[in-house]
Formats: C-alpha cells, structure tokens, sequence
C-alpha cells in the first residue's frame, strides 16, 4: 500500500441467510454432497477519507420469498446498526448485478451507483434468453436499473478504475461477465472484497469453482487475480461464507455474528 493514501475501514455486514450442502456450492459437487454448508449474505462498508462507500445492496422480502432465503433485515437496516444512513450514502459499488447483490437498490435514494460498462450489457442483452445465466438475475431490478441509468444515477467502469485514492475496482468476469472486485488500502494493506469472485474461501483455496458462472476459466483465473490484488491470504472477503464472521472480530458485543470489522 502506497505510504501516502490514508487508510480504510472495512465493514461486512450480514443481511440474509440459507441452509445449504457442500454439494451446492462446487461446480461437479462435492464428496460429501449433502453435508451443512450454510450461505451468508453481506453488504460490505468502506469509511474514510473519501467518505463512506457501500459495496451491493442486498435484496428484500419478495426475493427472499420467491426464493426460499431467510432475510434477517434490510441492507439499510444493518448498515444503520454501524453508523451507515443509506439514506445519506452518496457511492454504491455493485459488484454485478444478481439480484442478491442489486435487489435493494432503492433502500440508497441519493446514490450514484458504480458499475462495469460489461455487466450492464451483460444482463440486458442476448445472454439473459438463458435460463442457466438469467435464473440468478431478477428482471424487475435490471428494468430499475436501467431506469437509474436514464436518471443519471449509474456511474460506468470500463475495467480497472480508480475511485479515489486507495479505493478502486478490478474487472474478473467469470461468474457473470462484468463482475468486479473492490480493492481498498487499510491500516494491515490491500483488501480485496472480492465478492462472488469467490463464495467461500474453500472455492479460492481449492481452486474449486462455484456452479454459477458465465465462463469457468475466467472464474479460475479470478483467483488468482485476488490473490494478487490482496495484501496477503487473510486480505481477501469471499462474498457468502459464514466463516468471514468468525474470523474478524465483531464490530462490537451486541453486533456478534451480524457485523465484522474486516480492517
């Protein structure tokens, strides 16, 4: 990390949850198909210098509904228990656009929402007559979105691109074909939220792909990126797995198993 970009604080928050196995989350299953593997759901938080920025929005409750997820509170809900007014957050970072990580958009009034020129294109055009590519995707989001983008609102990346000093976002693709990543200069060096980059830090280590991707190599060699983008292998947030609670200390006693500080 450069010595003269003042340092970050990192914040994942976790919104929803759903009871799963080992077999869903490795692309060709698992030996131990149908052992627990539980997914969580997280809205991340980046404060500092350049004010605060979110990363994703989470979805609410017709999502969750229609597709059997346990929402435990809004994106705005978790973000106000460490400080965060949604209402007041003026930078969104979407990772890409399933409906997990766009689905409460609307909950960020004032935003301008930061997006890959690839992703946009990628959920609004010929891809999306798939049903394996368009199941993950809800059409009501994308039909806003693109309503935000006529409004002014959405802020395109065409790759890597800095957002301030310190904060910038990479272009991997792979599980969709815009996804980026979020890079950020902390207190402990570079940390990579790197979302659905990789679901669990099993996916990474491994070197096992998730199921739901647009094209597999570039999945694989996503991993890699993260790694190279990240301090070190304690610097990189998978974007679903319970562990990431357990191995960051609680923002504070009462936000146990709700909100970690990540740096």
């Amino acid at each position: 990390m450069p010595d003269d970009v003042a340092p970050y604080q990192v914040f994942a928050v976790k919104y929803a949850e759903r009871q799963a196995v080992r077999g869903e989350h490795f692309l060709g299953g698992d030996p131990h198909h149908d052992v627990s593997m539980p997914m969580d759901y997280f809205v991340w938080a980046v404060t500092g210098p350049a004010g605060t920025w979110v990363v994703d929005t989470g979805f609410g409750t017709v999502d969750a509904e229609r597709r059997h997820r346990t929402l435990l509170r809004t994106a705005a809900d978790g973000l106000a228990l460490i400080g965060v007014d949604a209402g007041t957050v003026d930078d969104v970072i979407i990772t890409h656009l399933h409906y997990d990580h766009v689905g409460g958009f609307d909950q960020f009034p004032r935003a301008r929402f930061h997006v890959q020129d690839r992703e946009v294109a990628f959920a609004t055009g010929r891809h999306m007559t798939d049903p394996s590519q368009q199941h993950a995707f809800t059409a009501t989001h994308i039909a806003d979105f693109v309503i935000a983008v006529h409004g002014g609102r959405v802020v395109f990346h065409d790759g890597d691109a800095e957002l301030a000093p310190g904060l910038s976002v990479h272009h991997l693709g792979g599980h969709t074909d815009g996804l980026q990543v979020v890079r950020v200069a902390t207190e402990q060096g570079w940390l990579v939220l790197a979302s659905d980059a990789t679901h669990y830090y099993e996916n990474i280590e491994q070197r096992r792909p998730f199921p739901i991707a647009f094209d597999v190599d570039t999945m694989v060699a996503g991993f890699a990126r993260v790694e190279q983008l990240a301090s070190g292998p304690d610097m990189y947030i998978p974007g679903h797995d319970p562990e990431v609670l357990e191995r960051y200390d609680p923002v504070n006693h009462d936000l146990e198993g709700i909100a970690a500080r990540l740096a």
